[in-house]
């Protein structure tokens, strides 16, 4: 299936990872910035990294949106809802939004560890809420660090997807096993983001305390897909 994947914010480590991931499988990407010449300074990177096939351009978020299938949101916390106010007449009808962002108490100078408190139960909930009716969201990769993205090595790490919308679970699970080593999970509705989300605080402090960055998660007991 043809499609054009945006990512808001792809100038970050996230978003910059998950864009070389997925320009290596083939998938076609624009990076979002507030500032374009930085988004099409990192997509020429990436291009270089990749080599001749890939395909990845870079310009402003309120640019992306409207020519994109499926965003992805990999902006700090911190800066989403001014971000998604901002773009509200842009979006078109039948977009898919990922949301990878957790609301870390970082996010406003507070320790990583710790989460602050959402009014709607997750970053992903406020996402759904400031998004306009027929743009569908899913919230995934918020437990898949940006280190680990950025190599070459396959993952160790099951992506979990929640969204009400079974068209956005769909995509957002097939865009997480384009990543090598990952395994998408259903993660059920919306509403259990505010539990994945929390685990990334719990992450963050393993790592902390294991002196590693690739601390990740997997569930046993289930069927490997083949």
């Amino acid at each position: 299936m043809s499609r054009k994947v945006g990512i808001l914010g792809g100038t970050g480590p996230e978003g910059k990872g998950l864009a070389y991931r997925w320009a290596r499988a083939g998938e076609e990407i624009v990076i979002g910035s507030r500032d374009a010449q930085r988004a099409a300074e990192t997509a020429a990177q990436l291009c270089t990294r990749i080599g001749g096939s890939a395909k990845i351009e870079g310009t402003d978020n309120a640019i992306v949106v409207p020519q994109c299938d499926v965003v992805v949101l990999t902006v700090p916390f911190s800066g989403c809802a001014a971000l998604l106010k901002q773009l509200k007449s842009v979006w078109k009808p039948g977009t898919v939004v990922i949301d990878t962002t957790v609301p870390l108490a970082a996010a406003v100078g507070g320790a990583a560890t710790r989460m602050l408190g959402v009014w709607q139960g997750s970053a992903a909930e406020q996402t759904k809420e400031l998004l306009p009716a027929g743009v569908s969201v899913a919230a995934a990769f918020q437990n898949l660090g940006a280190e680990l993205l950025s190599k070459d090595e396959a993952v160790d790490c099951d992506i979990l997807v929640c969204s009400d919308d079974e068209r956005a679970k769909q995509i957002a699970s097939e865009l997480a096993e384009q990543i090598p080593g990952a395994r998408a999970l259903n993660g059920g509705k919306l509403e259990n983001a505010r539990i994945v989300e929390s685990l990334t605080a719990l992450l963050v402090g393993i790592n902390i305390r294991y002196k590693v960055h690739s601390a990740g998660i997997r569930f046993t007991g289930l069927p490997i897909k083949q």
